[in-house]
């Protein structure tokens, strides 16, 4: 990726991961009670920046771990 895309798409991927990790576990630990959507929009606001950080630094060793891994198989 080049460009404003290397950029663009850690920062949505991870507020996509962020959005649905944050509704299943305030699901798990919550249930459903009032304010349930008040709750998962706060978790989210919380989760999303961090999990942007996160993507910025994970995608590059997931990347370089990826082509190991793919090398790996090829000799098998």
């Amino acid at each position: 990726m080049e460009g404003k895309a290397r950029f663009i798409f850690p920062v949505l991927m991870a507020g996509i991961m962020a959005f649905l990790m944050t509704g299943l576990i305030t699901w798990l630990n919550l249930g459903f009670p009032p304010g349930f959507g008040w709750l998962w929009a706060r978790a989210f606001l919380i989760a999303w920046p961090a999990a942007t950080v996160a993507a910025f630094i994970a995608i590059p060793v997931a990347r370089k771990a990826t082509i190991r891994l793919v090398r790996i198989i090829d000799r098998s």
